[in-house]
């Protein structure tokens, strides 16, 4: 037992500050560790929402690709009902200018399914209305409007581990500050103390980051 004379008062706080000294080392090591981890799952997620977003766009483009193939067969049906309708068609061309219009109103309902698959993928569609392959393969459609939430589903688990690497290297300063100060075991205990709050409230928004990920 350590006598309480001002020798002995000084060796306990020497004890007490090695011991605080030892722990927070260790607890800067954990987090590290976590924050590692979760820099490396957040460096995956970030991936995965530029890919999103990289579909987002090529989708859309597509979708308007399909609009303007739409729009053109529109216009090229008004023009031969116009046609039809003022009598210019000789009576000879009128059957095969019919078939042409039958032909081209068939194309425009294709367009027209096309793009609501492109839109809203084929999950989110009756079976028997897939028009649109991919790569030869039918009902493979992701959607934009699926894109895009994929993308803002990222976007957010992304933000939620930003936060919680902040909080870990706010955690690990705090471990480094409690090793830097000495002869104070009480204030060391005190940083240690918010250390492993900023540690488990990073970990938890990990986490959270985690679960919201697509």
């Amino acid at each position: 037992m350590i006598p309480d004379t001002k020798e002995g008062k000084t060796m306990q706080v020497s004890v007490a500050s090695e011991n605080a000294e030892a722990l927070g080392g260790v607890l800067i090591a954990i987090f590290a560790a976590l924050m590692a981890i979760a820099q490396m799952v957040n460096g995956e997620l970030e991936e995965e929402m530029m890919i999103a977003h990289n579909k987002v766009v090529n989708y859309s483009s597509w979708y308007q690709s399909k609009s303007i193939k739409e729009s053109l067969k529109e216009s090229e049906l008004n023009y031969l009902e116009t046609l039809m309708s003022a009598g210019i068609v000789p009576q000879e061309k009128q059957e095969t200018v019919s078939s042409i219009i039958t032909e081209t109103k068939t194309r425009i309902q294709k367009y027209s399914d096309e793009k609501t698959e492109i839109l809203l993928g084929s999950s989110n569609i009756p079976k028997e209305k897939w028009v649109q392959d991919l790569n030869g393969e039918m009902g493979a459609i992701i959607g934009v409007k699926e894109w895009e939430t994929k993308a803002t589903e990222y976007d957010v688990a992304t933000q939620k581990f930003d936060i919680g690497m902040l909080f870990f290297q706010i955690s690990i300063v705090l471990g480094a500050i409690c090793i830097i100060i000495y002869d104070n075991p009480k204030l060391q205990r005190g940083f240690i103390s918010l250390m492993v709050v900023f540690g488990i409230i990073g970990l938890i928004m990990s986490i959270y980051g985690y679960l919201l990920a697509p």
